[in-house]
């Protein structure tokens, strides 16, 4: 059982090497599961993520300073030791001694290798500025790669430094409790942002506002797909894949709470979660619901509703800063599955549509496969529904997170 932040850490990082579940999944169970004060918490997350996002950088000096394998556990030890020793303001005793402790068998090749780091840091740097990009920036080769075709060498070193800085946070008011400005006056180092006018960012959310309701931790990014959505009030709408509820409870407030929303999820937990968010903040005309939109049945019906957001499930490589361990997940073969996937889901979803009503699709990518070209396949396969318009933020153009929407209209 983890007793301190760096025992957390290395629980955690062991967890994330089975590849069964992604690193915010894995820390909200463990933070469940052994709560830690606040400042131990602080410690965990950042390592814990600032190990993740720096793990080739990090494996790459395992590689100078040891020659041959070492297990996942003494693996773990001397990445969560290096981390603090290259990348954080640990006091370089503590950073090999609290190491050590967590050695077990190992601790004196911990010992060892941590301080042949300290000693030989410069040149270790040095090593690692020559490296090239895939160990500097921390990122598969596929990826930047893929992004230097797409968007050219200085846009994807930019975008790999994005990746690699803990995320901002911004908050979106919710404006069926409060106000824009009843929040900002309610905490002086709160600013808003000048990337949605309901978008605030904070250092530190007051309890007071998740507690009662009056915000939603959720970067302005997420909000273009809604917007292009803009439903009224009073009509019915789809939320096709709808935890953890952010999208679905902005809808609500578009739509004055009149009306209703149809919010499907896979799987209980997430809905559990979304209809946790929901009565949270006040949505009332919201219908939480598992189920898989692409069955037929239930309240699914044929051309029953007036607009349809999918948010699809995607690559992610839009949130990378956010979801740091996206890059080791994903693989060249996604960009081929995942497009069939959504553009399957758009097929189903269309025919639950009223003529003239809108759809709109929404991911959290960067990538053509799952944007651009899947709306040119829409336009060619799907002839009942018209494009009207797109839009899309990318990070190192916005200076927020990267999104896509593009809206369509059933014609009959």
């Amino acid at each position: 059982m983890p007793a301190n932040p760096r025992q957390s850490c290395i629980h955690a990082l062991l967890e994330w090497e089975k590849g069964k579940y992604f690193s915010d999944e894995i820390l909200h169970t463990s933070l469940e599961k052994f709560p830690l004060p606040p400042l131990d918490r602080a410690f965990f997350m950042e390592t814990f993520f600032g190990v993740l996002r720096n793990l080739s950088r990090l494996d790459f000096l395992i590689t100078q300073l040891r020659e041959g394998n070492v297990d996942a556990q003494t693996r773990a030890v001397l990445r969560l030791g290096l981390y603090q020793i290259f990348h954080m303001r640990t006091a370089p005793h503590a950073a090999v001694n609290e190491s050590v402790e967590l050695g077990g068998r190992a601790r004196g090749l911990i010992n060892a290798i941590l301080r042949r780091a300290l000693r030989e840091r410069e040149a270790l740097e040095s090593a690692l500025r020559d490296a090239g990009p895939a160990i500097t920036t921390s990122h598969p080769d596929f990826l930047i790669d893929r992004w230097e075709k797409l968007f050219g060498a200085e846009a994807t070193r930019l975008l790999c430094a994005w990746n690699n800085e803990p995320a901002e946070v911004h908050v979106r008011a919710n404006g069926l409790r409060v106000t824009v400005g009843e929040l900002l006056r309610s905490a002086p180092e709160a600013r808003p942002s000048a990337a949605h006018p309901l978008a605030i960012k904070v250092k530190h959310i007051p309890m007071s506002w998740i507690a009662h309701g009056l915000c939603y931790v959720q970067d302005p990014s997420t909000l273009i797909a809604c917007d292009l959505l803009a439903p009224r009030p009073g009509e019915m709408v789809l939320d096709a894949c709808a935890a953890p509820g952010g999208k679905t409870s902005y809808l609500a407030q578009l739509m004055s709470n009149e009306g209703r929303i149809i919010a499907c999820d896979l799987y209980e937990s997430r809905v559990a979660r979304l209809r946790e968010n929901l009565t949270r903040l006040g949505v009332a005309i919201a219908r939480p619901m598992v189920h898989d939109c692409m069955q037929a049945g239930g309240l699914l019906a044929p051309a029953s509703f007036d607009r349809i957001l999918v948010d699809a499930p995607c690559s992610n490589t839009g949130v990378i800063r956010r979801r740091v361990d996206v890059r080791w997940r994903l693989t060249e073969e996604d960009f081929v599955r995942m497009p069939a996937q959504q553009f399957a889901l758009l097929r189903r979803t269309a025919t639950l549509l009223k003529p003239g009503g809108t759809l709109v699709y929404s991911t959290c990518s960067l990538e053509p496969e799952e944007n651009d070209q899947l709306v040119e396949k829409i336009g060619a396969e799907i002839p009942a529904l018209r494009f009207v318009e797109s839009r899309r933020t990318l990070p190192f153009v916005d200076g927020i997170d990267g999104a896509f929407a593009a809206k369509f209209v059933r014609e009959n």
